[in-house]
């Protein structure tokens, strides 16, 4: 009776481990993952640039009114 029992446990073994994710599976994790950290960066890099082009505007907003405080102050 002892041997069948852990006959049965080591089958059962296999079988779970036979169950676990095959390479297929975990090469298209690793592409999801891949893909999802790609988007995170290229957001990252829109979010930089658009921070950066709207401090560029600012100062193009700032210099141009100092133009015309300028402007006013010379008539």
């Amino acid at each position: 009776m002892k041997k069948v029992v852990t006959l049965i446990a080591i089958a059962g073994a296999f079988a779970f481990v036979a169950c676990g994710p095959s390479a297929k599976d975990k090469e298209m994790a690793q592409k999801k993952a891949d893909s999802l950290k790609q988007d995170s960066t290229n957001k990252a890099q829109a979010a930089m640039m658009a921070a950066q082009k709207a401090k560029a505007d600012s100062a193009a907003k700032a210099m141009a009114m100092d133009s015309m405080k300028k402007d006013t102050a010379k008539k």
